[in-house]
C-alpha cells in the first residue's frame, strides 16, 4: 500500500485542528484541495477515515489510528531529509520555539541574535506557552523546542518522548519594597512568616513550589496577590504590597526601587529546555540549542 505524504499531513492537520478550514489555513491549501486529498487517501488505504456530522466532519476510527501512525512517518520523514542536508553541512529551515515571559524577555533576543549571526537561514518562530506545559507541548508537535522550569517540590511531569536538558540552576531571595525589610545579610524563610506575600496561584508549578518551601521552613504564606507575571509580580513589590521571590533572571526586569535579601537555605530551580527524543537530532534544531546555551552560559 502507498500512502501519500502529502495526503497524510493533510490528515494530520484535520485532526490536530478539527475542522476542514482550519487545517487548510495551517497547511496553505483550499478547503476543496484538503477534502480532494482526504477522498482519494480513503480510496488508497480501503477504509473510511471521515464521517459527516451536520457541516462538520470527524475522523473515524480508521481515520484516528491512521493519523497516529502518520505523526511518525512524517517525523522519519523530515528527520531524512534534515540528516541528509546535515551532509553537508546545510542549517537551515524552521523551528518553533515555546517560551513564557521571563525567558523570552531575558533570554531569546540574544539567543536569536547569535543565531542569525552564525546561522542567517534558520527562521525561528517564537509561541508563548504555559511554562508549565513546556514538555506537553513539545510532546504534542506544538512546538519543536520550549523553555521550561523544573522545581525539586514541583517537577515538571516526565514523558520518555521528551527530552529535558538543563540550561541554568537558579536560587530565589527575596524582593521587597526598598527599605521594607531591615535584615543586615541573608535571613531564613520564616523570617517573612508575618509578611503578605505575591506568589502565582497553588495550581501553578512555581506556586506549589513556594508554598512547599514555606511550609517547611514552619510556615503557610499569607498571599495577598496572587500574581503570576513577573514585571507585575516585581512592579507589585516595590510598591510594598507584599513580598516576593526572585531569582537573577527574573531581576533583569527589576524595578531600581527593589529591596533584595538573600535567603540563608535557597530555594532552587533549574531551568530547562524541552526538546522531543530523537536519534539524529534536526541540524536546524541543534543550532537553536546551541545558541540558547551559549547565551545562558555568557548571562
Amino acid at each position: 500500500m502507498y500512502l501519500d505524504l502529502v495526503k497524510l499531513r493533510s490528515l494530520v492537520e484535520l485532526q490536530k485542528q478539527g475542522t476542514m478550514v482550519a487545517a487548510a489555513v495551517a497547511l496553505g491549501y483550499t478547503t476543496g484541495a484538503i477534502s480532494q486529498q482526504l477522498a482519494a487517501l480513503e480510496i488508497q488505504v480501503g477504509y473510511p477515515l471521515l464521517v459527516h456530522t451536520g457541516r462538520q466532519v470527524e475522523l473515524t476510527d480508521a481515520g484516528s489510528v491512521l493519523a497516529n501512525e502518520a505523526i511518525a512517518i512524517l517525523d522519519a520523514e523530515r528527520s531524512a531529509r534534515e540528516v541528509l542536508a546535515a551532509l553537508q553541512d546545510q542549517r537551515g529551515g524552521q523551528v518553533r520555539v515555546g517560551v513564557f515571559g521571563t525567558a523570552a524577555s531575558a533570554l531569546l533576543p540574544a539567543a536569536l541574535a547569535r543565531l542569525k549571526t552564525i546561522y542567517p537561514g534558520i527562521l525561528v518562530r517564537s509561541f508563548e506557552v504555559d511554562v508549565d506545559a513546556a514538555a506537553a507541548e513539545v510532546a504534542s508537535h506544538n512546538v519543536d523546542l520550549a523553555f521550561g522550569v523544573d522545581y525539586p517540590d514541583a517537577p515538571i511531569p516526565r514523558d520518555p518522548a521528551v527530552n529535558l536538558l538543563a540550561l541554568r540552576t537558579e536560587t530565589f531571595a527575596i524582593a521587597t519594597a526598598m527599605g521594607e525589610v531591615d535584615a543586615e545579610g541573608a535571613v531564613p524563610l520564616s523570617y517573612f512568616q508575618h509578611h503578605g506575600w505575591l506568589l502565582p496561584p497553588p495550581r501553578t508549578h512555581y506556586g506549589l513550589a513556594l508554598r512547599m518551601a514555606c511550609r517547611r521552613a514552619g510556615f503557610e504564606p499569607q498571599v495577598n496577590h496572587e500574581v503570576t507575571d513577573t514585571a507585575a509580580t516585581l512592579a507589585m513589590a516595590a510598591a510594598g504590597l507584599g513580598v516576593a521571590p526572585v531569582t537573577e533572571l527574573m531581576l533583569q526586569l527589576r524595578r531600581l526601587d527593589l529591596g533584595i535579601v538573600e535567603l540563608i537555605d535557597p530555594i532552587g530551580r533549574v531551568m530547562v529546555l524541552a526538546h522531543r527524543h530523537q536519534s539524529h537530532i534536526q541540524p536546524g534544531l541543534q543550532a537553536v540549542i546551541e545558541a540558547i546555551q551559549d547565551t545562558v552560559a555568557l548571562s
